[in-house]
């Protein structure tokens, strides 16, 4: 988990995740079943946890489901998927989840794409 905890800096437990989109606890946990975002446990005493920056003023960052989505069936564990939305990449600039906070999803799907298949 060190790892994660390297590169993402600010993480929300599922009450703190619902206050900011304004939804129950349960409709976050729906959200996580669902694909809309992704969770892990994580901390002392583990909770599950989401990392701040999937949202983005109180809504889930434009195209984050798909790219989840993408990098699942490419074969993506939670832990792995997370790493690789939250580490740099000099090509694209920036971290993929930068630019899917930015709603430009072009290059990071193209790259999700890729690693997939």
């Amino acid at each position: 988990m060190n790892t994660l905890d390297a590169l993402i800096p600010a993480w929300l437990n599922l009450p703190d995740a619902a206050e900011q989109l304004g939804v129950e606890v349960s409709r976050v946990r729906r959200l996580i079943d669902e694909g809309q975002l992704v969770a892990i446990r994580r901390g002392d005493p583990v909770v599950r946890s989401i990392p701040a920056e999937l949202l983005v003023d109180g809504e889930i960052a434009p195209h984050l489901a798909g790219t989840i989505t993408l990098l699942r069936d490419g074969g993506y564990d939670d832990e792995e998927l997370l790493a690789w939305l939250f580490t740099e990449d000099e090509s694209l600039p920036g971290r993929p989840i930068d630019q899917l906070r930015r709603g430009q999803r072009g290059e990071v799907r193209r790259r999700a794409q890729a690693l997939a298949f």
